[in-house]
């Protein structure tokens, strides 16, 4: 593999460009906004949603599909809401066998869909793959060391995606299991959205600790329940992702959460920002998901009440602090 296309410019897929420039691929970058194919292209920066990070000069920006369709291998990196409408917008140039590394994090909201479902209906022609992983925009496209789940059920495929973007600072761990590496990246931003109402209330390490555990069992639930497995969700994918995203204001998700704690309505957490917080949208078809399959999952439930405007924080924690006692397992 010598060629990689990017769908998607906000900051985490300008990082994934980063990436394959590192390891070597000759790099496309599809990007909706014409500002960001113009700065990119003239000034190696993607300053509006990347700023002051400058850029390797094999990648190259367009906004035109026709652009990746020679390319050797795909990474999708649209937010999750709106990948059905690019997968299908850029499917026509899909020729059978191209690899799609599927790189958001969420479930479609009205179908309930994870992204490989929705790959699968927009272009089904694919050889589909995962990546997912703890990791922040602004430390991959700077070349922190980050390592990720890279998922694909095909092993030789998996291994030669793995080995065309690894690179010094960026360590792929393959894995089959794409549903789980799904499952783990879409349930962890709901989560994240919680820990950030506790920080944001005041609540304690102790009770933040104590949410990510309990969250970490909701999310591995419900990955077991689509049909992934146990052991996917304990390693980068779930477990991994749960502690860095749930851990840092820096988590778009988080700081989401950290301003509902403090008292603001979802509109203004939300007001001003430019990247999307997945979890915000992923919260209310998460818990759909959870109902329509049979799984407990209350802190996401709370998440997606409060984020309706069904309940207020404090009666949220309230409810989940006096819910029965149980066995931890």
């Amino acid at each position: 593999m010598k060629t990689a296309g990017v769908i998607g410019g906000g900051a985490w897929g300008t990082a994934l460009a980063q990436v394959c420039a590192r390891a070597g691929l000759d790099v496309i970058l599809w990007a909706r906004e014409p500002e960001v194919v113009e700065a990119v292209n003239a000034r190696h920066e993607n300053s509006l949603f990347l700023p002051g990070v400058p850029l390797e000069t094999g990648v190259r920006a367009t906004g035109d599909f026709a652009d990746l369709a020679d390319r050797d291998l795909i990474l999708a990196v649209a937010p999750a809401q709106h990948l059905r409408a690019s997968l299908t917008a850029f499917a026509p140039h899909v020729r059978a066998g191209l690899p799609i590394v599927l790189c958001s994090k969420g479930v479609e909201q009205g179908s309930l869909k994870l992204m490989t479902e929705v790959l699968a209906e927009a272009a089904p022609q694919a050889a589909p793959a995962v990546l997912s992983g703890p990791s922040f925009a602004g430390e991959v496209a700077r070349g922190l060391p980050t390592a990720v789940t890279l998922a694909c059920p095909d092993e030789d495929l998996g291994w030669a995606l793995a080995e065309a973007i690894a690179t010094p600072t960026f360590r792929p761990y393959f894995a089959t299991d794409m549903i789980g590496a799904e499952a783990g990246g879409a349930v962890k931003n709901v989560l994240a959205i919680a820990t950030g109402i506790v920080e944001g209330r005041g609540l304690g390490r102790s009770a933040h600790a104590a949410l990510i555990t309990r969250g970490f069992s909701e999310l591995t639930r419900i990955a077991v329940a689509l049909g992934g497995e146990a052991e996917t969700v304990a390693g980068l994918c779930g477990l991994g992702d749960l502690v860095l995203t749930c851990s840092s204001p820096q988590s778009r998700n988080m700081s989401v959460g950290l301003a509902l704690g403090g008292g603001q309505t979802l509109e203004q957490a939300l007001a001003g920002k430019l990247s999307v917080a997945e979890g915000v949208a992923s919260a209310p078809a998460v818990r759909q998901l959870a109902r329509k399959l049979g799984v407990d999952v209350p802190i996401c439930e709370a998440v997606a009440a409060i984020l309706a405007g069904e309940v207020g924080v404090d009666d949220a924690i309230r409810g989940l602090l006096s819910r029965p006692l149980r066995e931890e397992r």
